[in-house]
């Protein structure tokens, strides 16, 4: 049997969307494509009369089912897999550059996994910011002119979703640590190298991005994060083991 991307397991997500007109149409892009979860975070305007006009009887479910939240990192901290779309590339940006690839790659992950793709604001896009909460980025080519609409960028992922599939068997891909558990690994890791003077602690987020970027590439199983979370326990025990016994050999320490 042929497999494909698990859209039931896959949500659009809006962060900062200006314009409640383009809420509407990217609800009745996904619609159009089989994928029904929406959620919006920070909306500028979050007219629902205006969305629903646009989104027209058809994707009226989408929008009735559309959760809102006040910030990225509420909104996508259940999800096990997030995918960034960005016109931007860079060295900085490790981007996979088409979305029928991305549709192929998502095949395995997506059965066993919840999939965000996130899109930015329509003046400018996903900040780095942004980025941080994302594992995979993914390009949209285009000629000379790289701004999409953000309905339209919206149906031009979905569609590749749609009509991916592939002829083999395929091996679905375990469950990934979500975005909750990510970030507290990530700042629980923080703390600890703080703590032993691996990074600066005057400005720990700066020295903490390359070490994000590395952890956010790996892919990291629950399982595995509970691990790494584990060490940093066993890492904060013993350091204060030491130091405690050092204090105690201080004071027990004859005078003369």
């Amino acid at each position: 049997m042929r497999k494909g991307v698990e859209l039931d397991h896959i949500t659009i997500v809006l962060n900062r969307p200006r314009y409640p007109e383009n809420i509407g149409a990217a609800a009745r892009a996904m619609r159009n494509m089989g994928v029904n979860k929406l959620v919006v975070v920070a909306p500028q305007n979050c007219d629902l009369t205006r969305i629903v006009k646009m989104a027209t009887h058809a994707a009226i479910d989408v929008i009735e089912e559309m959760r809102v939240f006040e910030t990225l990192a509420e909104a996508l901290a259940a999800f096990n897999l997030v995918v960034g779309t960005t016109a931007r590339l860079g060295r900085q940006r490790s981007v996979i550059e088409s979305p029928a690839r991305l549709a192929q790659e998502l095949i395995s992950v997506s059965h066993n996994n919840e999939v965000a793709v996130l899109f930015g604001p329509e003046d400018r896009g996903l900040t780095n910011d942004d980025i941080r909460y994302c594992q995979w980025l993914v390009n949209i080519p285009t000629a000379a002119f790289a701004s999409l609409n953000l309905a339209q960028a919206v149906m031009v992922i979905c569609y590749e979703l749609f009509g991916a599939n592939r002829g083999e068997a395929i091996t679905s891909v375990p469950r990934l640590a979500n975005r909750h558990e990510l970030d507290g690994m990530l700042d629980q890791l923080k703390d600890i190298l703080v703590r032993i003077n691996y990074i600066n602690p005057e400005n720990p987020d700066y020295w903490m991005a390359r070490i994000r970027h590395f952890f956010t590439r790996m892919q990291l199983r629950a399982k595995e994060v509970s691990i790494i979370r584990g060490i940093c326990r066993q890492i904060n025990w013993y350091s204060g083991k030491c130091f405690e016994d050092g204090r105690n050999s201080r004071e027990q320490r004859p005078c003369g």
